[in-house]
């Protein structure tokens, strides 16, 4: 699972609001909902942060192995429902 929950921190350290976000950089109140539920997001709206906040990928997206409800790892990723 993807994690965007380093962005709203770095965001802060930088002194960047959503409002202007939204205002300044024109990005979409949908694409800062979908980050706030980590959702997915095309590569274009990952590279616009990071340009936006000038810093790297890894500062703003985390990896966390999927886990099923009970605590165990997922299995070749099919405890979501996910078919890879």
């Amino acid at each position: 699972m993807i994690l965007y929950d380093n962005l709203w921190n770095v965001m802060k350290e930088r002194g960047i609001l959503q409002y202007a976000l939204i205002r300044t950089y024109h990005i979409r109140p949908a694409q800062i909902t979908r980050l706030k539920r980590n959702e997915s997001v095309s590569t274009h709206t990952i590279d616009m942060f990071c340009r936006i906040l000038d810093c790297e990928v890894g500062d703003i997206i985390q990896y966390v192995k999927n886990e099923k409800p009970g605590g165990t790892r997922c299995a070749a990723g099919n405890c979501c429902g996910a078919s890879f």
